[in-house]
């Protein structure tokens, strides 16, 4: 067994001071239990925040409270490693500006952050539609929003995109308006079939009678008469009425034997069935044909 010179070894260790060996310690112990009791305080004030302000007011203030509880911890922590923060605070301010310069598009984003914010176009739990993007908001931060689309995919869409974009907040008003464009028959009595149409909402249990249902004959078109059909809900029935209202329709007007017309088209091929015959055609007319004969 090979012998080690353990005298040496422990000399060895003299060279570490034991103040920094206790610094280190106990700032590290600080982290620890500062970083469980902060996660901790955040977490109950997120609770409570929720109960008595919104969705985004909460998430907010729990990440504002988490931020600077963090910012707090870190310099007590770095004091006890005995770091002088006058000399940190000037390295960082040089770091700043730096970095400043180096990420321009960074602060755009949490200045338009900052106007999102307390403009509220919409908050946490609204479905809003952004360009051709739709789906539900999962957070709104400073740099950026998160939303989850409909088949379940996120996305994230920076603050200053929205500021200049757009937005469509789907669920800002607790109740909607539908609106289905219908075209009939023209052999139909359009009046009965308005007053088919008001029954048919009367009758479905998501449609609200007030606001009362817009029921307008819109015009004559190439091939029908033409209806919008406009019914009102409420935001959480969006589904259930679109899919029952449709069914409506089309159940009722097969019972009612009220035709739904589509286009018709004739198609003429002329090689096959040979020029058509003039012996019946007014006598101007025959003479204008045996002329572009000639």
């Amino acid at each position: 067994m090979k012998n080690y010179d353990f005298n040496a070894l422990f000399q060895s260790l003299n060279f570490i001071n034991p103040e920094l060996m206790g610094s280190i310690f106990r700032g590290s112990i600080l982290l620890i239990i500062g970083y469980i009791i902060l996660h901790v305080i955040s977490f109950l004030v997120g609770k409570f925040s929720k109960k008595n302000l919104s969705k985004q007011s909460a998430m907010i203030i729990q990440k504002g409270f988490h931020y600077t509880g963090m910012f707090l911890l870190l310099i007590l922590v770095l004091q006890q490693f005995g770091v002088k923060l006058s000399a940190l605070l000037g390295a960082a301010g040089i770091v700043g500006i730096a970095l400043g310069f180096a990420s321009q598009t960074s602060v755009s984003n949490i200045i338009s952050g900052i106007f999102l914010i307390g403009e509220k176009p919409f908050e946490v739990g609204d479905l809003i539609m952004v360009g051709d993007k739709k789906g539900v908001v999962l957070s709104i931060d400073l740099p950026s929003i998160k939303i989850r689309t409909f088949d379940n995919l996120f996305i994230r869409i920076p603050n200053e995109n929205l500021i200049k974009a757009e937005v469509t907040n789907i669920t800002k008003f607790p109740i909607r308006r539908m609106d289905i464009k219908l075209g009939v028959a023209y052999k139909e009595d359009i009046r009965r079939v308005l007053e088919i149409l008001k029954d048919i909402a009367d009758k479905n249990p998501h449609v609200l009678n007030e606001p009362e249902p817009f029921i307008m004959f819109d015009g004559f078109g190439d091939s029908a008469l033409e209806i919008t059909y406009g019914i009102w809900f409420v935001r959480e029935d969006w589904i259930k009425t679109k899919k029952e209202i449709m069914f409506d329709i089309k159940e009722r007007f097969d019972a009612e034997n009220i035709e739904i017309p589509f286009p018709h088209r004739t198609i003429y091929a002329g090689s096959a069935t040979g020029p058509f015959p003039v012996k019946n055609l007014p006598l101007s007319e025959k003479r204008s044909l045996e002329e572009r004969e000639k």
